[in-house]
């Protein structure tokens, strides 16, 4: 179930030539996912001081722009040959301070309790694919309720006025989400130590190996690790 997780690629293409611009200007991916931080942070402000519906037009903006660095971080990674671990520490730390800052938009329209639920809620998907990838299985991205979904919540909130309703949209959409990853982050890996349970004590020790920190960046080459597409 990828939800609006499937427009990646659709999105990528439109950002092409700023990407190839970043890129001939010299701009770090580093710098972009701080950038996307920032762009949360205007996104989360906007939606906390503007009424609906004014609000909705820089709240659209901010978070385009925020969606738009995420993608463009681990691009731009890819394309310079600059994937780095601190890389991807920076990208995951951003993704949760960018999710942070815009929902605390939602504390002058709702009750903090609610607004804490959104908090925790969404960040338990992005919890068990970091899990999951620890464990070294592929990394589960995608909806019924990731990134993408929360940022569309959002901006239908800034635009109706329509707050509460959106922040328990958020919250049942985020705790179905972080069930659905959760199964299929079991059965991946339950079908990895079926593989190696097949060869034997030492295919097990094999596996276990591949699993170490060189396999985890084997595994890290499957998926993009600067993406943070949660």
């Amino acid at each position: 179930m990828n939800g609006l997780y499937a427009l990646k690629s659709w999105f990528a293409r439109r950002l092409a030539l700023l990407r190839r611009w970043l890129i001939r200007s010299g701009i770090s991916p580093n710098a972009v996912t701080i950038a996307g931080i920032f762009c949360a942070g205007a996104a989360g402000a906007s939606f906390a001081v503007l009424p609906a519906p004014w609000s909705v037009v820089p709240v659209v903006v901010f978070l385009t722009a925020r969606l738009a660095c995420a993608n463009l971080d681990g691009s731009i990674a890819r394309e310079i040959g600059k994937q780095t671990r601190l890389g991807s520490l920076l990208n995951e730390i951003g993704d949760r301070a960018a999710d942070l800052l815009v929902i605390l938009g939602f504390l002058p329209h709702t009750s903090p309790s609610l607004v804490l639920g959104a908090l925790l809620a969404s960040s338990a998907p992005s919890w068990i694919s970091i899990a999951g990838a620890a464990a070294g299985v592929r990394r589960i991205n995608g909806g019924p309720m990731g990134k993408t979904e929360r940022c569309l919540v959002i901006a239908v909130a800034a635009a109706s006025g329509g707050y509460a309703p959106a922040a328990v949209v958020m919250v049942v959409g985020s705790v179905v989400t972080a069930g659905v990853r959760l199964f299929q982050v079991v059965a991946l890996c339950n079908r990895r130590d079926g593989e190696g349970g097949h060869n034997g004590e030492s295919g097990r020790d094999g596996e276990s190996g591949r699993d170490g920190e060189s396999g985890r960046v084997g595994e890290d080459r499957d998926h993009d690790p600067l993406s943070g597409r949660l």
